[in-house]
Formats: C-alpha cells, structure tokens, sequence
C-alpha cells in the first residue's frame, strides 16, 4: 500500500471513530473531558492494541502524536456542536445515531484496511489469519473500549455482524492486495461499509441465546 493511501485511511478512520466515541460520550451525559476521552480513545485504542500484539512498544499513536491531537481536536469540535444545539440533542436522537452508524461503518472499515496492511508490512503475509485477524482488532477495539468505558455491553458482540464484517473486508483486502493495492482497499472498504448500513437498516443479527425468566 501506498503512502497516501494509508495516510488518508488513517485520517479518514481517525475522525470517523472520534465522532462516533465523542457522540456515544454525549449521549451517556460524560463532560467535556468524558467525551474528549472517550472520542480519542475510540479513534486510536485498536490501533494502540495492535501494535502491542505485534511487539511494536511504544504503539505509534504514542510515538506520533498527530494521531491523537486530530481525535482530541475532533472530539471537541462534536462537544461544541453539541453543546451549542444541546436543546435539539434529544429531539434528534434517532438522527445522530444514524449518523452515528455512518461514521461507525467508515472508521470499522479504514482501520480494517490499515490493520492488515501494517500486518503484512510487518511480515505476515503468507499467513493469512494474522493479518485478518489484526484487521479486525484495529477495527472493533477502540469501540469495544468506548463501550466499556460508557458501561455498555461491547457493541461489537451483540448487534448487527459488526465483526463479521471486518472480517469479511479483512479477507477481501489480503487476497486482492497481491493483485491490486487500490483495488484491494475500495473493495474491502466498500464491502464493510455495506455490510455494515445494511445490518443496520434490515437488523441482521447472528442466532443468540434468549433465555427467559419462568
């Protein structure tokens, strides 16, 4: 992969999971700092749990810390909107968490691309289970720590083949990064988001367990 191409993924993933963790963080009533927090670690705490399972000490998100200034400065910037609309925050709720599932899809889909290109780069690739399997990580780990932090059931493991669709776009990117780099990541990219919006809108759901009280 390119340059260019990773760094506008990363940019790309980094703001749409700050808006996502800071929008989450808003509507679990945290503060300023709360949403700031929980914006910036939504945006780089994949990454960051990447980069540890690949020996990488310190993760680059600590080692370049444009990464974080941007989830930081965009975090703050969704506090303000919000803050200044705060009137309108609860008649529009159904909205924002469409907006939400956007932004959502968008990072899930960056960071899966970016995590397994950093894992082939890293010298994975005739193995093709590490590089999917740390696609996904990038992907789903900041918002498991943004769920956990707000006191939510991770999102990831029970709605919507939210894994499963980084997944997909995991295997994707790997077999058709030997053929084309930027095929490869429209491809992967356009397969998440799409699974992604269309769980959401046909509430796909993986089988579960529903035991009832007698």
């Amino acid at each position: 992969m390119t340059e260019w191409i990773r760094y506008i993924l990363e940019i790309a993933g980094t703001v749409a999971f700050a808006v996502s963790g800071a929008l989450v963080a808003i509507g679990a009533g945290l503060d300023l700092f709360g949403v700031t927090f929980i914006g910036a670690v939504t945006a780089v705490g994949g990454g960051i749990l990447r980069d540890i399972l690949l020996g990488k000490t310190p993760p680059s998100a600590f080692t370049n810390l444009m990464w974080i200034a941007l989830a930081i400065a965009v975090s703050l910037l969704v506090f303000l909107v919000a803050y200044i609309m705060r009137e309108k925050f609860d008649s529009v709720k159904g909205k924002i968490e469409h907006i939400n599932n956007i932004f959502d899809a968008a990072g899930l889909a960056a960071f899966t691309v970016t995590g397994a290109e950093v894992a082939i780069t890293a010298g994975y690739s005739d193995n093709f289970f590490i590089p999917v399997l740390l696609g996904m990580i990038t992907g789903v780990g900041g918002g498991i720590f943004r769920d956990i932090l707000t006191d939510t059931t991770p999102y990831v493991l029970k709605k919507h083949v939210y894994a499963l669709a980084s997944i997909a776009g995991g295997l994707l990117y790997y077999f058709l990064s030997g053929i084309n780099v930027t095929l490869a990541s429209t491809v992967a990219i356009a397969a998440v988001v799409a699974i992604r919006l269309l769980a959401t809108y046909y509430r796909w759901s993986l089988p579960k367990v529903n035991l009832k009280d007698e």
